[in-house]
């Protein structure tokens, strides 16, 4: 096992090397990039007015006897009018006065030793932006995926040894209509009807906790904090059952059919020890191994729309707007950061697999 587990680290470095060329490679075509978002600002058409451009308005009194230099041909939109040393200085402060492959080596130089760089447009630490998100996220995706298996197994076990009645047949019907709901459209129909909309107003519609959370008692600050995620929980669940319940359900299926579980049965063996004591192990090899990456996945990409609709201010609203306004450190930093997380979840997810059946040995397959 720990030789497995040593060419799986192994593999780590060419294939985040291969994501991050990928991505870099793609993000160079992309229109709007930092020098073009500067420009728009200093020529007073930028669309996102919200960015904010490091060093505050320096950047831009420092322009006033710089603009209107000449109407020379610029690779940027927008930059006509611009003096062409002007325009240089920007390229510099963004690194853009270097060729594409010295960029990529520099900055993969310094994700090397987790230097990720500054925000261009927040004056921060990429890092420090990221842990300062974090909870937001993790509270979205530990409990969602929690949520989401502690409903889905029962369920899918009960479907399977009722596999064909009248109460595998409403469930199904229930958790594919669930399904076929997209989240951010539930989101919305959720805050239209619990959160201020057109009815109701139970629930908030921003934030993680109230304005006075650290007022709050023990119990009252617990209460606040369920009492902002719940909308948005509801929101991502609903959708996350019917995947999980039906794998439980066709593992069970497939596992109750063999010949260990009739010779159980045949030695008298109550249905209960015979699910849980002998196909559970079994046919939760799957569901249970898959849990890093499932909870990765919700974490970092199925909470974006979610966080956007409700205001939370977590990762995938970090990212949503590091996307719009071009914030390429932000954008590469995260990139980097949870794509060698996720490839270090797919190792954990091996780890699980043995874990939960022994008889597994990694080291007689190829990698």
């Amino acid at each position: 096992m720990l030789a497995y587990i040593t060419r799986r680290l192994l593999l780590i470095v060419p294939t985040l090397l291969g994501i991050m060329i990928v991505n870099f490679a793609v993000i160079q075509f992309a229109p709007g990039g930092p020098v073009e978002q500067l420009i728009a600002q200093i020529t007073g058409t930028a669309v996102d007015a919200t960015a904010r451009v490091s060093g505050g308005g320096g950047e831009t009194a420092r322009t006033q006897g710089m603009t209107g230099a000449g109407g020379s041909d610029s690779k940027y939109r927008g930059a006509q009018g611009l003096d062409p040393e002007f325009i240089k200085e920007i390229e510099k402060l963004y690194g853009f006065d270097k060729p594409p492959v010295e960029r990529f080596l520099l900055m993969m130089g310094n994700y090397l030793r987790f230097d990720f760089g500054d925000s261009y447009f927040r004056d921060r630490k990429v890092v420090d932006l990221v842990l300062e998100k974090m909870p937001v996220s993790i509270s979205i995706g530990l409990w969602t995926t929690l949520i989401i298996y502690l409903v889905s197994i029962p369920l899918g076990i009960r479907k399977a040894v009722q596999d064909g009645s009248n109460f595998d047949l409403w469930t199904s019907a229930a958790i594919l209509i669930g399904y076929a709901i997209p989240g951010f459209l539930f989101a919305v129909l959720l805050i239209v009807l619990f959160a201020g909309g057109s009815f109701l107003s139970w629930f908030p519609l921003r934030g993680l906790v109230s304005d006075d959370w650290s007022d709050l008692s023990l119990l009252g600050k617990i209460a606040d904090y369920f009492w902002h995620l719940a909308l948005p929980l509801f929101a991502m669940v609903l959708s996350g059952f019917a995947g999980l319940t039906m794998l439980t359900k066709n593992s069970f299926l497939e596992e109750i059919n063999k010949q260990y579980v009739v010779t159980a049965r045949a030695k008298g063996l109550t249905e209960g020890r015979v699910l849980y004591g002998h196909v559970f192990r079994n046919a939760m090899l799957i569901v249970i191994a898959g849990f890093p990456g499932a909870f990765i996945g919700i974490l970092f990409t199925g909470s974006l729309l979610i966080e956007i609709i409700f205001s939370l201010d977590g990762i995938g609203l970090l990212g949503f707007e590091a996307a719009i306004n071009r914030d390429y450190p932000v954008i590469f930093g995260t990139l980097y950061f949870f794509s060698m997380m996720g490839l270090i979840m797919g190792i954990v997810g091996d780890l699980m697999y043995v874990l939960v059946d022994p008889r597994i040995d990694f080291e007689k397959r190829d990698v």
